[in-house]
């Protein structure tokens, strides 16, 4: 899991990174030039802990989320809207899965506003409409060679840019309305045509709300509720928290009344935003944690954990985490018939202890 760290300048955003990461990042990125800041961190996951003291493996491997900070890319459309974004920001950020998308909330004296004034209403349309622009233009070149191409071709071929040049022509309508692709369906066969582009408005966000010490949250009218989802945290004060020793961050939250700090609540958030749910290995060699989407099923979890167990799957056997922990062990649930036998076709669940049986 990829995630891009986006918003106007000095809404937060690396101090949003390091809250996230534990880092030591300078608060100021950028001032319009492009430059990223990446880090890979562990998911924390309760129940890999509660594993790893069941099995005592030699390693314990937790899911791994990644950061990328992004200076140097609020604005950079408005600058010549007739080329969109540049070729390495572009590309970095269309490898991302989806997006936090810091929004400033709080008031300081020593750091005016870009646009003069806070307005969080504001400033989420203004990324939208970015994404949106940049999305546009690339739509708008595809429809020119895609027309160009259709006019010579014949016969199959010229049927299938026939439907080609349908799906784009409706991706343009939606653009032109300002609309970001992740308000739209489209059918799996449209997603393996327009996927190869990464649209950047088609990508879910997750919009923080950094607010300052004692604000409540804005009430903010989302246009587009659709792929998105929104938390508020004080940025400042949870970086200050996640880079202490672990005994003075909780006497901290107590004293702030944090429950959770913002690296377990934004993944968790991230992983419904995502649409992804994790499984489990376990052994005493090993304690491992899988990220797969929701929904897959137990012969792409096998892949996930390499392609040789899905070309040679057999069967997968399975227990569920609670039946695992209350039984307390593998034997135990073999005997108590917890311990099931599934095929290829079945849909792993979140929680899942998966063993795969196989054969090349």
């Amino acid at each position: 899991m990829q995630l891009g760290i986006i918003g106007l300048p000095q809404s937060g955003k690396t101090t949003l990174f390091n809250a996230l990461t534990r880092g030591h990042q300078p608060t100021s990125l950028g001032g319009g030039k492009l430059e990223m800041h990446t880090a890979v961190v562990d998911v924390p996951d309760e129940r890999i802990d509660r594993l790893s003291v069941m099995f005592k493996p030699q390693k314990t491997i937790y899911a791994k989320t990644t950061y990328v900070d992004f200076g140097g890319l609020e604005g950079s459309t408005q600058k010549d809207a007739s080329k969109g974004l540049s070729g390495t920001l572009l590309n970095r950020l269309s490898q991302m899965d989806g997006f936090i998308h810091v929004v400033r909330c709080f008031e300081h004296a020593n750091l005016p506003h870009l646009l003069g004034s806070v307005d969080a209403q504001r400033d989420v349309q203004v990324m939208d409409t970015e994404f949106v622009l940049n999305d546009l233009i690339m739509v708008e070149r595809k429809l020119e060679k895609a027309r160009e191409e259709f006019n010579k071709q014949g016969g199959k071929e010229k049927e299938r840019l026939a439907h080609e040049l349908a799906l784009f022509e409706r991706l343009h309508a939606t653009l032109s309305e300002e609309i970001p692709l992740r308000t739209s369906s489209f059918s799996a066969d449209e997603i393996k045509v327009i996927s190869s582009f990464g649209f950047l408005s088609m990508k879910p966000i997750l919009k923080i709300y950094n607010l300052g010490e004692g604000q409540t949250p804005p009430q903010v009218q989302c246009k587009y509720p659709q792929a998105t989802n929104e938390v508020a945290l004080q940025g400042r004060l949870e970086m200050e928290i996640a880079q202490l020793p672990p005994e003075d961050a909780q006497v901290f939250m107590q004293e702030y009344n944090i429950e959770e700090l913002s690296l377990s609540k934004v993944i968790r958030l991230s992983y419904l935003l995502l649409k992804l749910q994790s499984f489990f290995t376990v052994g005493e060699d090993e304690v491992r944690a899988w990220t797969i989407p929701v929904g897959a099923f137990a012969q792409e979890a096998a892949a996930a954990i390499h392609t040789d167990l899905a070309k040679g799957f057999i069967r997968a056997e399975v227990v569920t985490y609670a039946d695992l922990i209350s039984l307390g062990g593998l034997a135990e649930a073999r005997s108590q018939g917890k311990l099931r036998v599934e095929g290829k076709l079945y849909v792993v669940q979140d929680g899942d202890i998966v063993h795969i049986r196989f054969n090349l």
